[in-house]
Order: structure tokens, then sequence, then C-alpha cells
């Protein structure tokens, strides 16, 4: 039992590996049609290191492939130290497959449209980033930067610091390139952030749910039974009325889900309590528990 429990975990972790490479290619190949078929020829940039290669480029003439590898070897070194070295050794791979393919891989250009350029430059990039990102590995160190910054300072989120990051590159590009072009790149960069955030967490978007019910035990079993999600039970009062005088005692659960498991668990309580009171909100991460993980950026 013990051998065959060990081959099944083994040949999980193979097939794992094989997703998360073929996820990095296509996030690579992604990044770059959107690089090479969009932005470069209407001198556009992207934001983070990314954009800071590509204004460096475009006012000193160095090749971009060359500058992505350089601008990104000191955050790379920065992963491995703080997030370990197989981190670290894939975004290193999938940097360095970024820069083969802007050296070497033709790509046409596919409108002049400086508007659908900005748009769906950034879409491609953001999809190649969301991609690279799913396999466990990035194509933008910023992201290491930021990781870092926040957790010495608890005050800067990795929002706030990436933000500030790009204000300061984009306001370069506006005095090194043109007020148009530095607000294209602004377009540029927030398609991209919205593909990023869709594809790290639209699809599996963890939801906070607070459920409040006379039936909580039948809700309860419900919702760890034919769900599989664990709970939390608080114990509560309910006080409604016009002058909230109703101290009755009650069972408040709560349960982290994702977006597609919502339709579920709403069926499975009004099923059994169409008088349920249920508080939705959005949760950015969870760790533990009975919840489906992310994979690690």
């Amino acid at each position: 039992m013990a051998s065959n429990s060990t081959t099944i975990n083994e040949e999980q972790s193979v097939g794992t590996a094989i997703k998360n490479i073929v996820l990095i290619i296509c996030g690579i190949l992604a990044a770059a049609f959107g690089l090479k078929g969009f932005l470069l020829s209407s001198h556009f940039i992207d934001g983070g290191v990314t954009g800071i290669s590509m204004l460096l480029a475009q006012v000193s003439g160095f090749p971009l492939y060359v500058l992505i590898l350089f601008i990104n070897l000191p955050f790379i070194i920065l992963g491995y130290r703080q997030m370990g070295w197989r981190f670290s050794f894939k975004s290193a791979i999938a940097i360095a497959g970024l820069a083969v393919c802007l050296a070497i891989m033709p790509f046409p250009d596919i409108t002049p449209d400086r508007l659908l350029t900005a748009v769906f430059g950034g879409v491609f990039i953001g999809v190649g980033i969301g991609l690279a990102m799913r396999g466990g590995a990035v194509l933008d160190g910023t992201e290491i930067a930021a990781l870092i910054v926040s957790k010495k300072y608890p005050l800067l989120k990795v929002s706030d610091f990436i933000l500030l990051l790009n204000i300061f590159i984009f306001s370069a590009a506006a005095f090194l390139l043109s007020i148009e072009s530095a607000l294209y790149s602004i377009l540029t960069y927030f398609a991209a952030s919205k593909m990023i955030d869709f594809l790290i967490s639209g699809i599996e978007q963890y939801t906070g749910v607070t459920i409040v019910s006379e039936q909580s035990e039948e809700i309860r079993q419900s919702i760890t039974e034919k769900l599989g999600r664990g709970v939390t039970i608080y114990q509560g009062k309910r006080g409604y009325g016009k002058r909230g005088d109703r101290s009755l005692g009650i069972d408040i659960i709560f349960t982290v889900v994702t977006r597609f498991e919502i339709p579920d668990l709403r069926n499975e309580v009004k099923r059994i309590d169409p008088n349920a009171f249920l508080i939705q909100h959005s949760i950015d991460d969870t760790e533990g528990g009975m919840v489906k993980k992310k994979p690690l950026h």
C-alpha cells in the first residue's frame, strides 16, 4: 500500500510539473506576442521592470531582450534569498525564455491603431504574466520586490509599492517619450493588470460567506458533507424589530468558498432555510483549512 501511495504521489508531482511548464511556456509566448506584436512598434511601454526595460531600450538603443535579462537579475537574486531556489530558478528560466523569444522569434505588427495596440498589447502581456504565475514563476521582477518590501514594511501593501513604482515609470515616459505615449502606456498597464487579476484571482476568487439561520446545524452538515468545505461557528444573538430588543441566541456560520462554489452553497442554504440571511465579501487569500490553494507566486 505504501509503495502504491508513493507511486501515485510521484505521478501527481510529475503531472503538476508538466502542467506548470506548459503554463510558463504559454505565458512566455503570450507576453512576447504582446510586446513585439503590439507595443514596440508604437513605442508604448508597460509597467514594472518590463516597462523600465522598454523605456531604457527606446532611450538608449540597447536591445530590449538584453535589458530585460540584466534588470531582472537583482530581483531574481532577492527572490532566491527570500523565497527559495525553486521559485527563483523557474522565474529565471521564464525571464530568459521571454528574452530569447524577443530576440529570435518574428511576430507580425498586428495593427497601427494606437488604442487597439494599447489595450490588446496589455491584454496579451497580462495573459502571459498571469499564466506564468499560475505555473509558479514570474516574468517581471517587480512583484518579487513588492512582496519583499511589504514584508519589511507592513503598512506598505504590495499593490501600493507597484503603484508608486509605476507612477515613477510613467512620469519618466511622459518626460522622455511624450505625454501621449505615457497615457497610452497607462492604458496598457491597466489592461495587463486586469488580465493578471482575472487569471490569478478572478477564476477562483475567494469569497467569505456568513450565514444566519435558525437551521444552522443542518446547514453546517450540508456544507461540510455535501460541499466538502470547512465552517466556523460563532455564537451570536439576534436583535431585530423596531427597537432591536430581541436577544435570542443563534449559531452563525462562516465559510470560505471560490466563486464557482457560491451557486451550490446558496442553493443548499435556500433549500434548507429560504429565510436564511447571507452576507458575501471578497477575500484576497487564505491559508490552511479546506480551501483550494492558489498557485504560489
